[in-house]
């Protein structure tokens, strides 16, 4: 059986948070992004010390 793999926009707090912590512990490869780099680095190894591939990538997917 596959892994599978989730890509979470808006990672790094509420309901994205929400959902990247869920994914992670019912064993997914998590790709987290977001705006802010130490935060979300911290999550990215939040993530693996549940046990779940993650990563994290800087990204700002705003629409000005």
């Amino acid at each position: 059986m596959r892994t599978p793999v989730v890509l979470i926009t808006g990672a790094l707090t509420g309901i994205g948070r929400a959902t990247a912590l869920a994914f992670a512990r019912d064993g997914a490869r998590v790709v987290v992004s977001g705006r802010r780099e130490v935060e979300g680095k911290a999550l990215e190894a939040e993530l693996r010390g549940l046990g779940a591939e993650a990563e994290f990538i800087k990204a700002d997917v705003r629409h000005d």
